[in-house]
């Protein structure tokens, strides 16, 4: 279970940008849905610690992360969050190898331990990287970056994965066979997922859950399962949300026109 309850506030010069957003699931895949700029990705950085909230808690599998009630703010390295930036962040004077073992050496630790070491070469095996080890990420295609980000991320045995739009920087062709790997890839390692996307063939082909953004606030929590969503909006101003079923939406769809 992740639970998220956030405020912040974040300003460039004239411009300001208020988050408030607030959800909870269990499911093992979950959309951060909505066009750029609607806070999806200020949520992920105050989710992983980069981002300091000015109110409201993070919780996971019954840890508290940040709660600003009680002064609980655990630092990023502690929280055992997996992050896969949108342009996937990899070191390109580093190797495959490298890049994947990064999370797990320090400038105290330089050096794998033989545990660290075999969880390198199994993920590596795990995303077919084994070959090209050695290769810088240059050299590599933009599916291959991926993996290896992905591989990266899960080096540190994570609890939560988050996926900051995985198939942005993707042809769009292969998109779809990617989407599969990842889907074949979170059902292997049993991590749940939360995933930002502002396309909608991402959502529908992964997610179990979306949490819909619009203007720094979740809107809407729609059930891509069961094909029901509920406001909650509603819920944030204190009325009672009220489960939406298919044909609520069908008549909702033809009174927006």
């Amino acid at each position: 279970m992740i639970d998220v309850d956030l405020q912040l506030t974040v300003a460039d010069g004239t411009r300001r940008f208020d988050l408030a957003a607030r959800f909870a699931t269990n499911v093992p895949f979950a959309a951060l849905y909505g066009p750029s700029g609607a806070g999806k990705s200020l949520t992920f950085q105050a989710i992983a610690g980069l981002l300091h909230p000015s109110r409201g808690h993070v919780r996971l599998d019954g840890r508290t992360l940040f709660d600003s009630a009680k002064g609980i703010d655990v630092p990023a390295a502690e929280r055992r969050i997996g992050y896969l930036f949108q342009n996937y962040a990899l070191f390109p004077h580093l190797s495959v190898r490298e890049n994947v073992a990064f999370g797990l050496t320090s400038w105290r630790k330089r050096r794998l331990s033989p545990e660290d070491a075999a969880q390198v070469d199994a993920l590596l095996r795990s995303f077919d990287l084994t070959a090209m080890a050695d290769s810088r990420p240059r050299t590599l295609s933009g599916g291959q970056q991926q993996r290896v980000a992905l591989a990266r991320a899960l080096a540190c045995r994570p609890q939560v994965l988050l996926l900051d739009e995985p198939f942005a920087a993707l042809n769009p062709m292969l998109r779809s066979a990617v989407r599969q790997d990842l889907a074949a890839m979170q059902r292997e390692w049993g991590i749940p997922v939360l995933m930002i996307t502002h396309d909608i063939d991402d959502v529908l082909d992964l997610a179990d859950v979306a949490f819909v953004y619009e203007a720094g606030q979740v809107a809407r929590e729609v059930d891509l399962r069961a094909g029901t969503s509920r406001s909650l909006m509603a819920q944030k101003l204190g009325v009672p949300a009220r489960d939406e079923t298919p044909e609520r939406n069908r008549l909702r769809r033809l009174l927006h026109g």
